[in-house]
């Protein structure tokens, strides 16, 4: 049946490509796009038709078509850190690769559109002839769908109604819904561009009236004047004239000349100058109708980086982050149970669009380690502290070793340190030498060695010269050594 469809979509593009298109302003003047028609193909045309509505559509879309995506093997342990990543599957393929025209951008930007726009997404699945996994993936126009219900089982399957208006029957494998519900119907889903149609309608209807006064030149119309009723021939010839002289920008500030008339000029009213304000109050509607905000479509007034930051970071977990919630929905309840059991413990899950918040990750880090020292300290195993407060794990090297601190000193013990070594320093004597060719092996050892007070000194240098231990006296010479006392700058008296 897929194929099927899939040739109905082919046949549908030729004929698309082969008519000339008609433009949109002209193909629905008469009767109204918006406030008259409330189909799901109208709400698609207005993307194109109101800019406010285009750029909110299109920045959504993009959005969520830009995340990345993973498969991954679920953990016994049932927590999302301790999944493994699956990088070789026919379901990851897929995905990636949704059918040979169009990859995974270019198909979830598309669905996105048919989301924001009518309420609801269509994905078309097609099988390999005798097989029955997915074989490729299209997403098709919500106006094109029909659900079939079913009393018994509520829903029986699908028709797909091709350009032609040929029918094609779809089984419910062969297709995969998202929609916002709608709590009228729960088979179809509800567009916010319903909310909004008679503004839209307004912005439409102001729109031309803008182009159609600068087509006149800026200058709003006046009226003929003639003193005598025309025939229908003379009121034709006139209009014919006129319009062939002055129509047009081209023909603006043309000289006229009036054979049996008078122009009188039409002043511009407070009514029209109120056009500009009409088409900014709609644009308001429209925003509201989608909860986005100026920012988010690029009409930034008064930001700095850091509303800019938090403007970003909104827009994802308001919008972006509930997209890819629906879209993760589908894949792993309705397109994953489509590969049987070699998808069975899978599931698909984006890489978080929403930026990190440096404040806020530096608390959280904070937080964990306040909770992982409160662990440690209750006598909880280090090993598992870390994994238990979300942190990475960090080699354990025991508690550091604090040491004891040092005693306090009294004033008084403070006071006479001071002294004791002051007079310390000014006591101090240090051993001199001359050396010589016959200053001996122990004398040069002592060259320098200081003592704390003059006994001591004396005690090795009686009388202040000659080492005790000098080998050059027995050997009948005098000995190279002496003491000296030195000041407080360490320097020899």
């Amino acid at each position: 049946m897929a194929r099927t469809l899939l040739g109905a979509l082919s046949n549908a593009t030729r004929m698309a490509a082969a008519n000339t298109p008609v433009p949109f302003t002209s193909r629905y003047a008469s009767n109204g796009v918006f406030g008259q028609r409330r189909d799901a193909e109208a709400q698609m045309r207005a993307m194109s038709a109101v800019g406010t509505l285009f750029a909110i559509v299109d920045r959504t879309s993009n959005a969520t078509a830009l995340v990345d995506w993973k498969l991954w093997r679920k953990a016994r342990s049932g927590r999302i850190e301790d999944r493994t990543e699956v990088t070789t599957h026919a379901a990851l393929d897929l995905w990636n690769r949704p059918n040979a025209f169009m990859p995974r951008q270019e198909f979830v930007e598309s669905s996105t559109q048919h989301y924001d726009l009518t309420g609801e997404s269509w994905w078309v699945i097609a099988y390999a002839s005798g097989f029955s996994v997915p074989l490729e993936m299209w997403p098709v126009r919500p106006d094109r769908i029909t659900p079939v219900p079913d009393r018994d089982k509520f829903l029986k399957g699908y028709v797909y109604t091709s350009p032609d208006g040929e029918q094609i029957p779809l089984e419910l494998r062969e297709v995969i819904q998202l929609r916002r519900p709608n709590p009228l119907d729960p088979y179809r889903g509800l567009s916010p561009v319903l909310s909004i149609l008679p503004d839209l309608d307004t912005s439409r209807y102001a729109a031309e009236w803008s182009r159609a006064f600068f087509i006149n030149s800026a200058q709003p119309g006046g009226i003929i004047e003639v003193p005598n009723v025309l025939s229908d021939q003379e009121f034709d010839d006139l209009r014919a004239r006129w319009n062939e002289q002055h129509k047009g920008v081209g023909n603006a500030h043309k000289v006229a000349i009036l054979e049996h008339g008078k122009w009188v000029d039409r002043t511009i009213s407070q009514r029209d100058m109120q056009f500009v304000e009409l088409r900014g109050a709609t644009a308001d509607r429209v925003r509201e109708a989608y909860g986005i905000s100026k920012t988010a479509i690029g009409d930034f007034e008064d930001i700095n980086r850091a509303s800019a930051l938090a403007a970003k970071s909104w827009f994802a977990e308001q919008q972006t982050v509930p997209r890819l919630e629906r879209i993760k929905a589908a894949l792993n309840h309705e397109l994953l149970p489509l590969f049987g059991r070699a998808a069975e413990g899978l599931e698909f899950d984006y890489c978080d669009p929403v930026p990190p918040d440096p404040e806020t990750e530096a608390a959280t880090l904070t937080a964990r380690a306040e909770a992982a020292a409160a662990l440690r300290t209750a006598g909880w195993d280090p090993a598992g502290v870390l994994s238990a407060v979300g942190l990475p794990e960090i080699p354990y090297t025991g508690a550091p070793t604090v040491p004891a601190p040092s005693p306090v000193a009294s004033w008084d013990e403070t006071v006479a340190g001071l002294l004791d070594e002051d007079i310390e320093n000014a006591q101090r004597w240090v051993v001199k030498i001359v050396d010589d060719g016959d200053t001996c092996h122990n004398c040069r050892e002592q060259d320098g060695r200081t003592y704390k007070n003059r006994a001591q000194a004396y005690k090795d240098y009686p009388g202040g010269e000659g080492y005790v231990r000098c080998e050059g006296v027995v050997y009948g010479n005098d000995c190279r050594c002496r003491v000296v006392k030195r000041g407080r700058k360490g320097e020899g008296s």
